[in-house]
């Protein structure tokens, strides 16, 4: 009996010294209740993939905010990004994000070029937007929030996720507030530079 009682006093000590494990990510149920929310401004934050495409993207754009509208359909979302590529803010406003309630994926569909990709929505704080990108049979993950910063909580919660999908953190990259652009509406201030519509 004290033989049990000791081994369950110390399990709880065994048990914080072992990693983290990797729990699997949680979709959200995309209903009536939970596209709303989607809607209004966010701030691209961090990102990884394995996708040469999207590999190549991540490592240009050092600033990006963009936000949901509601579109021509119920399941349809108008989306307006603003983002710095290199040293050049450019505004976009000819792509549209499509909810598919069925599946709980969301599809975005890039303006005339018709460049799709799909995404799954991560159970997580109501400030943040966590893509898990699945069109290719690489790794992708992105965090999005309200703000332009989020917690240091949050961030390392994110960062062991990425952990669990196999990246280090040179396969992460993350934007600044140093590279701001001007957000639609705002005046232009010294240097900042104009947005470009692209």
């Amino acid at each position: 009996m004290l033989a049990t009682l000791a081994l369950l006093l110390g399990l709880p000590l065994a048990l914080g010294t072992e990693p983290p494990s990797c729990a699997p990510l949680v979709p959200v149920t995309l209903d009536n209740s939970t596209v709303p929310r989607l809607l209004g401004q966010w701030f691209y934050i961090v990102g990884a993939s394995k996708y040469p495409p999207y590999l190549e993207e991540l490592k240009a754009v050092t600033f990006e905010a963009f936000s949901f509208s509601p579109g021509s359909h119920e399941d349809e979302l108008n989306v307006t990004e603003i983002m710095r590529i290199n040293e050049t803010c450019v505004v976009r406003n000819s792509s549209k994000v499509l909810v598919f309630q069925q599946n709980s994926t969301l599809m975005h569909v890039e303006g005339d070029k018709r460049e799709v990709s799909m995404a799954r929505l991560i159970q997580s704080d109501k400030d943040l937007l966590i893509l898990n990108h699945i069109n290719s049979d690489f790794p992708s993950l992105s965090l999005s929030a309200r703000t332009p910063n989020v917690s240091k909580e949050h961030m390392e919660e994110f960062k062991a996720q990425l952990h669990c999908l196999g990246f280090a953190e040179e396969d992460v990259f993350y934007t600044s507030t140093e590279h701001t652009c001007l957000l639609p509406g705002e005046k232009t201030g010294e240097g900042k530079a104009d947005p470009q519509l692209g």
